[in-house]
C-alpha cells in the first residue's frame, strides 16, 4: 500500500452540498479494496489558471489516501468518466 494525494476539480455548477456525497461515491472504490481515506480537505470554489470546459472556476478537493496503485488508478479512471468532475491529479508525496 502506498500513500497518495489526489487533487480533484469539480464542476462549479455542482451544489456545495453535493460535493461530499460525490467524493464519498468515488472513495468507496478505495475503501472496498481495503485502502484507507486519511484526509478529505474541501477547499471550495477557486478561480482556475485557465478555463476548463469554458468554466473559469472549479471546486477544489484534496484527498489523502493509502491504497494499492491499481485501486487508485481505477478510482482516477472512474473520476475521469464522471461528468461532474473536470480534472484530477494523482501524486505520490513520498516519491521524490
Amino acid at each position: 500500500m502506498r500513500k497518495y494525494e489526489i487533487v480533484v476539480i469539480i464542476d462549479p455548477d455542482v451544489d456545495e452540498r453535493q460535493v461530499s456525497p460525490l467524493m464519498d461515491k468515488h472513495l468507496k472504490t478505495i475503501t472496498e479494496a481495503g485502502g484507507t481515506v486519511d484526509n478529505t480537505d474541501v477547499w471550495g470554489k477557486r478561480r482556475l489558471a485557465y478555463e476548463i470546459r469554458k468554466k473559469p472556476e472549479g471546486v477544489y478537493v484534496v484527498l489523502n489516501v493509502t491504497a494499492e496503485p491499481a485501486t487508485v488508478k481505477e478510482m482516477d479512471r472512474l473520476m475521469t468518466i464522471d461528468e461532474q468532475i473536470m480534472r484530477t491529479k494523482v501524486m505520490r508525496p513520498d516519491a521524490h
